[in-house]
């Protein structure tokens, strides 16, 4: 998208001087460095504090054997917590049927090689829900200034483009650059439910796409 205008000062064109914007974008495809994963253990029972107590175990089990696999304590923590009663519906009357206990562990991983063990583990330990398994970049920002770089090239090539169709002489350092927008595209592994009988589980991270938005002017003669 691009329009050319002749530049005013003091309400008329500026001789000689024309106005020439575009956009720029720029798009980075980065391997992710870190993931993370929400891994939950729900459990039922008639009786709220017996249902707890044998959620709180298998909780405690998990996240043991999360730190055998080398997950650090300070990168598990509770995600949601949920007490829910659940009630059955015969011939339109609520039947209690029990509590359900739902922890769900946040989980966030380092080391990518590990993330289908780690997943597998978890689950052979007594977690009976995976959602919401995330891959990130640690440092963003720096991905972030090599994509807005690119925006501002793609901006001046457009604007050489322009001004060569026009048969004019492009001044190449822009008057004016406003930075639009900035997206990072985190590859996201879709929810869910995980079940004891798997076999190894294999989560491939993908790429992350970072964007750079920017308008810019430029003047030519």
């Amino acid at each position: 998208m691009y329009h050319y205008q002749p530049s005013i000062r003091n309400g008329f064109p500026r001789v000689g001087e024309s106005l020439i914007k575009v956009n720029g974008e720029g798009e980075l495809a980065v391997q992710p460095d870190s993931a993370s994963v929400n891994l939950g253990v729900i459990t039922e029972g008639k009786e709220l504090i017996t249902a707890q107590q044998q959620n709180s175990q298998v909780t405690t089990k998990v996240i043991n054997a999360l730190v055998s696999q080398g997950v650090s304590k300070n990168q598990i923590q509770t995600f949601d917590y949920r007490i829910e009663s659940d009630y059955d519906y015969e011939q339109g009357k609520q039947i209690f049927r029990g509590f359900k206990i739902t922890h769900i562990l946040q989980v966030k991983i380092d080391d990518l090689s590990k993330i289908g063990k780690i997943v597998d583990t978890a689950v052979q330990n007594g977690v009976n829900y995976v959602s919401n398994v995330q891959f990130k970049v640690k440092n963003k920002a720096a991905y972030y200034q090599q994509a807005l770089k690119l925006a501002l090239d793609n901006a001046i090539q457009k604007a050489e483009t322009i001004a060569g169709s026009l048969n004019v002489t492009l001044i190449q350092t822009p008057s004016l650059v406003v930075e639009v927008g900035a997206t990072v595209q985190p590859f996201s592994y879709q929810p869910e439910i995980m079940v004891k009988s798997m076999t190894t589980t294999q989560i491939e991270p993908g790429q992350i796409i970072v964007r750079a938005n920017i308008l810019a002017e430029f003047h030519y003669t």
